[in-house]
């Protein structure tokens, strides 16, 4: 198991302006870094990359789906944008060396219906998924699906509806991730949501209730960490 923290901590947007942060953060004894990727510059990631890797951090990435992109509408053009988008995504993500792409990547962030996911949409995301998991896997690169709470989407907010989407997709590209903070709010039985999805699960972000220090919430960490280590 391999530890780092995710640099939204700090900013949307790692620059060269962070690299005595990022020397620290490998002093402190972190094994990498999760780095957001929002401007899609496949240059500019290319040479974080390789400061990196002179500073010996590895790297994960994350990153978010968007209303004019987005992977479940019912609109043919948006859906494409959606996958156009994310392709880009995975470049960055090959330039800069990441193995694991993380996020809502399956719809858009803060986008609502007014009502539960449909079929349509469910049928929508696996297609757009897959379609991107198909150049991913030339680049080397894993899209690892992040459920969300409520408040923040309305496809994907549990475990055991991701890990299906993630099943019914079937691609060796697609896994997908528990978030403390998400599963908090939405899971009933915490031992029992981290097994559902245990067998695609490749990718854990730790925060408290209140996105604070672990600790210092209300978040059962006994429970969790006592699954995670019974599942790994």
């Amino acid at each position: 198991m391999k530890y780092g923290l995710n640099m939204l901590l700090w900013t949307t947007d790692v620059t060269d302006a962070h690299l005595p942060l990022l020397a620290d953060i490998r002093q402190w004894g972190y094994d990498g870094v999760e780095l957001p990727i929002f401007e899609l510059d496949v240059a500019r990631y290319r040479a974080l990359g390789a400061q990196l890797d002179n500073i010996g951090l590895e790297r994960t990435a994350v990153t978010v789906s968007s209303g004019d992109a987005n992977p479940i509408s019912d609109s043919p053009a948006i859906r494409q944008a959606g996958v156009d988008r994310l392709k880009k995504v995975v470049e960055c993500c090959h330039a800069a060396g990441v193995p694991l792409l993380c996020g809502p990547l399956h719809s858009a962030l803060g986008q609502f219906s007014g009502r539960g996911a449909t079929s349509d949409e469910w049928n929508w995301g696996k297609d757009s998924i897959r379609q991107v998991a198909e150049f991913a896997q030339g680049a080397g690169v894993t899209l690892v699906m992040e459920y969300l709470n409520r408040f923040e989407c309305y496809f994907l907010t549990c475990a055991a509806d991701t890990a299906r989407f993630v099943t019914e997709i079937n691609h060796p590209q697609v896994r997908m991730m528990y978030d403390t903070f998400h599963a908090n709010i939405e899971e009933k039985d915490l031992a029992q949501a981290i097994k559902s999805c245990a067998a695609q699960t490749v990718h854990v972000h730790i925060s408290e209730n209140d996105r604070s220090t672990p600790g210092e919430g209300h978040v059962d960490w006994d429970t969790t960490f006592k699954a995670l280590r019974e599942t790994k």
